[in-house]
């Protein structure tokens, strides 16, 4: 079972690190802005489907985190710099010869530490 005084707090974290507000927050995972208020006010608990929502709209929220509070938040947080040796190894600064104007993109994949990927093709 969720302790609902953590979970709370752990919404309200995220809350606070998007700078979003209760309804905006809603509106951005889909929900009744009344389900935040009376998950906030601890009067519910938090559904599988909100639970769900939150995970699959912010990729940065890792579901144990969420739930039990285990792991980091943001879970995607070591970010990639010029020093990285993957960088400096495998990823030319320079725009490659095949990528022209006459090309165009047909799927970006994005690939998460913790076996998740979100794909995305126009």
């Amino acid at each position: 079972m969720v302790n609902k005084e953590n979970f709370i707090k752990r919404l309200t974290q995220i809350l606070k690190y998007h700078d979003l507000s209760a309804s905006t927050f809603a509106d951005k995972i889909n929900v009744q802005r009344s389900s935040i208020s009376h998950l906030l006010s601890g009067r519910n608990n938090p559904s599988l489907d909100f639970v769900l929502r939150v995970v699959n709209v912010f990729p940065e929220v890792n579901l144990y985190w969420l739930l039990k509070g285990e792991g980091s938040f943001p879970a995607n947080e070591k970010k990639l710099n010029s020093t990285s040796p993957i960088l400096s190894k495998n990823v030319s600064k320079e725009k490659p010869d095949d990528l022209t104007e006459s090309k165009s993109i047909e799927k970006i994949v994005f690939f998460y530490t913790d076996g998740t990927f979100k794909s995305f093709k126009d």
